[in-house]
């Protein structure tokens, strides 16, 4: 029973160092947009962030109830597969935040979830229909529905803004902008933090310290919510860099329609106990709102890398969960052969990231390189009214001035 305790309590421990990844990985989500258009500073963003994560891991428990009751057969379940699948999680979220990309934290967790789980009682043990109508569905509609509703919402920001007062407008955006970032953080903690919450309630389960079919106690809220927070606070300014310019270059108007149509999906989905993927549903909306404004266009070379890493989320948390579940198998050494891999391979990716050091200073100095793509579409955007002379004037030289010949004088 000693030692029984002792991996539960290891399992706990590395589902919180999960949510602090989860934190630092996710904090694009909400302030990104918010960031690279100077609505706030770096560093008072990610603060607001980490207050509002708290916050929303208060505010419901349905998503945590579909990880822990839903996914998988939490019968069949040991410790030790749930800490295999947190190693998987974890390690992809680092992997991604070391190259920028935002990827889904969401999908890393339930891809090392359902790897592990598999490797340890089979196929049967995932319940395929909640993974299909709660994860896969979501993680397709989600990014579409918020970005059509971002680039709807940017188009009907700019329409009304035209009689506005330039100044004035610019600064009402900002300010919704603002609150529009609060609530994707209130959101974020509404439905990430429960994420950490269920894999610790399903480890409890396993464990026997909780009966099955329980809600998550309030210690786990709590120390969720911390996590998460915390990891916020840090700032994974790698991928906000990525969010705020590498996708495509905001205004005010664009990242408020960006960040209300992220809330609003995020915060209906946490309702209906969808574990969805606030990673997919902010770039969806941030490419949409790139797309709603006239002569804007989206970075797709960008956004291709995002995407094959969305597609690539789930089988490779899925396989390293495997893996990792294979050796802890093996009895308490396996476990801690896997438990120095994590760490060792952690400390190689921090060491790595310290090459480049991207942080508050700098996050906001340089952007993406336009693609193929992006080229062309700027090649044959119509030019903004008012500036066709000076483009000509620019581009077709002046005819040359002749002096008239003199004729020749009268002989």
């Amino acid at each position: 029973m000693e030692n029984f305790s002792l991996i539960l309590a290891i399992v706990v421990v590395t589902a919180l160092a999960f949510d602090f990844t989860n934190g630092f990985h996710d904090t694009a989500n909400a302030m990104a947009t918010t960031i690279s258009t100077g609505a706030l500073k770096p560093k008072v963003a990610v603060a607001m962030s980490a207050v509002l994560n708290l916050v929303g891991a208060f505010l419901s428990v349905e998503v945590a109830n579909t990880i822990s009751k839903g996914l998988v057969d939490e019968t069949g379940i040991r410790p030790e597969v749930i800490f295999a699948a947190l190693v998987g999680a974890i390690l992809w979220n680092l992997v991604t935040w070391l190259v920028g990309l935002p990827s889904s934290s969401s999908h890393a967790l339930m891809g090392g979830l359902i790897g592990a789980t598999i490797a340890s009682a089979g196929m049967g043990a995932v319940h395929g229909d909640v993974l299909v109508t709660k994860v896969l569905i979501p993680a397709l509609a989600a990014p579409v529905v918020a970005g059509v509703a971002a680039m709807l919402a940017t188009r009907f920001s700019y329409t009304l803004g035209k009689k506005a007062d330039g100044k004035a407008a610019e600064k009402g955006y900002r300010a919704g902008q603002i609150a529009s970032a609060g609530l994707v953080s209130l959101a974020h903690g509404t439905n990430d933090a429960q994420k950490t919450m269920g894999i610790i309630t399903l480890a409890l389960v396993a464990g026997g310290a909780v009966a099955p079919d329980s809600d998550p106690p309030t210690w786990v809220i709590l120390s969720a919510g911390l996590a998460i927070a915390l990891g916020t606070y840090i700032g994974g300014w790698r991928i906000i860099r990525t969010m705020g310019k590498g996708l495509t270059d905001l205004q005010p108007q664009q990242g408020f329609a960006a960040q209300t149509s992220a809330a609003t999906a995020i915060l209906a989905s946490s309702h209906l106990g969808f574990s969805l993927s606030t990673t997919h549903v902010v770039s969806g909306s941030v490419m949409g709102a790139g797309l709603g404004r006239k002569g804007g266009a989206v970075r797709w070379s960008t956004a291709t890398r995002m995407f094959v890493a969305w597609g690539l989320t789930l089988p490779a948390a899925a396989l390293v969960g495997a893996l990792a579940e294979s050796v802890t198998d093996l009895g308490d050494w396996g476990t801690a052969v896997v438990a120095v891999f994590l760490v060792a391979s952690s400390a190689a990716i921090w060491k790595v990231s310290r090459r480049e050091v991207v942080d508050a200073s700098n996050v906001v100095g340089t952007e993406e390189p336009a693609g193929v793509v992006t080229t062309a579409i700027a090649a044959v955007t119509p030019p903004p009214a008012g500036s066709v002379a000076e483009d000509l004037t620019a581009t077709i030289p002046a005819p040359a001035t002749t002096t008239p010949a003199t004729p020749p004088a009268a002989v």
